[in-house]
């Protein structure tokens, strides 16, 4: 990581301010952002004081003693968010031929279990971080494996940093390698339960750290375990759920068999308590009707994959038929890396596009920006704090530099491109490389 050595208490970013103040889904593209030419973004001890013109923010006593930032002719954004990706996978990205069961036996537990090792739980968090803030994205959630190792490790990191994360502990009981398996304690509570609440307990609104309790699927947790999560929702207040579903036909004919009462995948998880306004949902491609209704009703989330939706085979996922109709369900954008196979956040929405293209359906840049800023913000219930460049909230913001990219910066050359077809440029032909800068609660990162 590169950062400054050390914070100024008062900083000015200064560039082409673009932030969003709602769905361009409900209330048009150009009615839901605010763009400035030539803006400014005020920091004041790592929150946004203020926003505006720069002539006017950075002209006179106003401007005394603030360190500014001159990124003149970028676009200056909220930090990205990604809403479902898997730190332990890092070293396993670009695995080659497998679909999800397949994967999880060949690829991802043999990798996982190399976290009850500390150090090396600590070094790949270190990577992945680097690896995020490389790519624009400042807050993530964020699956750990079922040693504590590896959300100590995670939590460490992410709180020297100063990031706001939301990660927890994997819960599993059946399905998985005995040395990745939560054992059953002697004082007779369910296998995991304990590891989870004291991590939630140590780490749960501690700084800019959120816990998200984490049964990794209905194939990997008993019934009674996945009402232990239930009641860790329960009793640690405003923790977060996260978890797949439907991700794949075979992994959702298992997951019936497996609960044969339940009427069906999601009612699996309704019946232990697990839906909610805080719950994150991987995937959901093969979803009923009554599911959806479901969905709709607790105000649950589904994370939309797509790279990953496409690397191991799982299917096209219907946005359009997901959060429309008289039951849309809440949906935001993630890279689900490992399975997933790019960090970049301007890498997963132009899949997206490409996803619904295939459908019939189409994404617009001005709302593919939205979704992984405060769109997603919504769908964690943080816009108060991050997603959006206004007054109050934190200081986490990507500059975005068409420089670093060859093709993008000829496709963008005469500058004749309207700000819409600008962010589709950036879209299409952005990846790490158009990242010019990252902050962090002010602080700048690379």
């Amino acid at each position: 990581m590169s950062a400054d050595s050390k914070t100024p208490a008062r900083r000015a970013i200064r560039g082409r301010v673009l932030t969003f103040l709602d769905n361009p889904a409900r209330v048009g593209d150009e009615a839901s952002f605010r763009y400035i030419e030539d803006g400014a973004v005020l920091i004041e001890d790592g929150l946004i004081k203020a926003v505006g013109e720069a002539g006017e923010l950075l002209a006179g006593d106003v401007a005394r003693d603030i360190e500014v930032d001159d990124h003149s002719g970028q676009l200056v954004l909220p930090g990205f968010i990604d809403l479902h990706i898997h730190y332990p996978q890092a070293g396993i990205i670009a695995s080659h031929g497998a679909q999800l069961m397949e994967w999880l036996e060949k690829y991802t537990f043999p990798e996982e279990e190399k976290f009850s090792d500390p150090a090396y739980a600590a070094a790949t968090a270190e990577f992945f971080f680097d690896e995020l803030l490389r790519n624009g994205t400042t807050t993530a959630a964020v699956y750990c494996t079922t040693h504590e190792t590896s959300v100590e490790a995670f939590f460490a990191e992410s709180e020297r940093r100063n990031m706001c994360m939301i990660a927890g502990k994997v819960m599993m009981d059946r399905g998985a390698p005995d040395s990745l398996l939560d054992k059953a304690p002697e004082n007779g509570s369910v296998a995991g339960y304990d590891a989870s609440k004291r991590l939630a307990e140590r780490w749960h609104g501690r700084g800019r750290q959120h816990y998200a309790v984490t049964p990794r699927f209905a194939l990997t947790s008993s019934e009674a375990q996945l009402e232990a999560c239930g009641s860790l929702l329960s009793e640690i207040p405003d923790v977060y759920l996260q978890t797949h579903l439907a991700e794949q036909r075979d992994e959702v004919e298992k997951a019936r068999s497996l609960f044969p009462e339940a009427r069906d995948y999601t009612d699996i998880y309704d019946r232990a308590g697990l839906l909610g306004r805080r719950s994150l949902f991987g995937h959901g491609i093969y979803l009923s009707e009554r599911e959806r209704a479901r969905l709709h009703e607790t105000g649950s989330v589904i994370a939309f994959a797509p790279t990953s939706n496409l690397f191991i085979g799982s299917g096209l996922f219907d946005f359009d038929k997901t959060t429309a109709g008289d039951n849309p369900v809440r949906v935001g954008l993630a890279s689900d890396v490992g399975a997933g196979t790019s960090y970049s956040m301007l890498r997963t929405a132009a899949e997206a596009y490409k996803v619904m293209q295939l459908q019939g359906q189409n994404l617009t840049a001005v709302q593919a920006f939205y979704m992984i800023t405060l769109g997603n913000a919504r769908k964690l219930g943080l816009e108060g704090r991050i997603g959006t460049l206004e007054p109050g909230s934190d200081a986490d913001i990507v500059v975005l530099n068409s420089a670093g990219v060859p093709a993008l910066s000829h496709r963008l050359r005469d500058g004749g491109a309207d700000l819409a077809e600008e962010l589709f440029a950036f879209l299409t032909l952005g990846d790490d490389r158009a990242v010019g800068a990252a902050y962090v609660a002010g602080r700048r990162q690379n």
